[in-house]
């Protein structure tokens, strides 16, 4: 069923289990802002910052809450690396594309320089560095990593031409304790690490977004607590479950989602035995 079905049936302006809510619906944790603040107050020194959990733990939404509120600044030049697999080459021409250049193919030292220049030029007359968020990191290859450490710097390491921040899961941290990469990890200034979220913070999410969404009551209060019980500190496992619930309940004309729905859609292990067996 498409969302606008969804937004008729139950009076919402959006499928509130969906990854694509508008930000307007974010809840922001209290580390997450600390971490946004640090990285905000960092922009005139540039460096690297450091986003890490695992899947489903808030990385993505730290990212989106994040670049909202650089975005919102005045002259920030904000950039996002969409194939962060690429090898060296791939990735310069990425880099070209992000800033605005249009740089040689099999080029790099031209590239290296164009690039260089151009940060250089931004913040000369805007006293703050450019911005590029990788997401999925631990994917990066080792030479993408070294070398967008070297294009970074100037004047012996002693000033930093970009504001990087890398996001990834626990790989991230293996890859950085690695000799080939202990020369960036040691670079990195801010960290965020995220952890499993409580089962507070998991229905307060929940509140929020319905309430967002227009439809505070599309769920009770029994519910939420269950799908925070059952599911085990992740926001992803959470509002998947939650949108399934949904999808059920528009199947069966149900106006509420509960915990009577959940257990039909989400039997325990003896229950489907029974059930099978039937």
């Amino acid at each position: 069923m498409s969302n606008n079905n969804y937004n008729t049936l139950y009076g919402i302006t959006f499928n509130p289990f969906r990854p694509d809510v508008p930000n307007s619906a974010l809840t922001v944790p209290p580390s997450v802002d600390a971490f946004c603040r640090r990285v905000e107050f960092s922009l005139a020194d540039g460096g690297f910052a450091l986003v890490t959990g695992e899947p489903g733990t808030g990385k993505s939404v730290a990212l989106r809450i994040l670049a909202q509120r650089l975005s919102n600044q005045r002259d920030v030049v904000l950039g996002t690396v969409d194939h962060p697999q690429s090898g060296v080459l791939d990735f310069y021409r990425e880099l070209s594309d992000v800033f605005g250049l249009d740089m040689p193919l099999r080029n790099r030292w031209a590239g290296f320089k164009s690039l260089r220049a151009r940060w250089a030029e931004h913040i000369a007359s805007t006293h703050l560095r450019p911005v590029l968020i990788i997401d999925e990191a631990q994917e990066m290859p080792d030479a993408v990593f070294n070398e967008l450490r070297i294009l970074t710097s100037k004047d012996f390491d002693a000033r930093c031409l970009l504001c990087v921040v890398f996001a990834g899961d626990r790989r991230l941290l293996d890859r950085f304790r690695r000799p080939e990469l202990l020369p960036l990890a040691t670079r990195i200034r801010r960290r965020l690490d995220i952890g499993p979220a409580s089962r507070e913070d998991l229905s307060e999410c929940l509140d929020a977004v319905l309430e967002a969404a227009g439809n505070s009551g599309l769920m009770s209060t029994e519910l939420k607590t269950t799908l925070a019980e059952h599911a085990a500190g992740n926001y992803r496992v959470m509002m998947n479950t939650a949108d399934e619930l949904l999808a059920a309940a528009a199947d069966r004309n149900v106006d509420c989602l509960d915990e009577k729905l959940f257990f039909d859609v989400f039997p325990a292990p003896a229950e489907r035995k029974a059930r099978r067996r039937k």
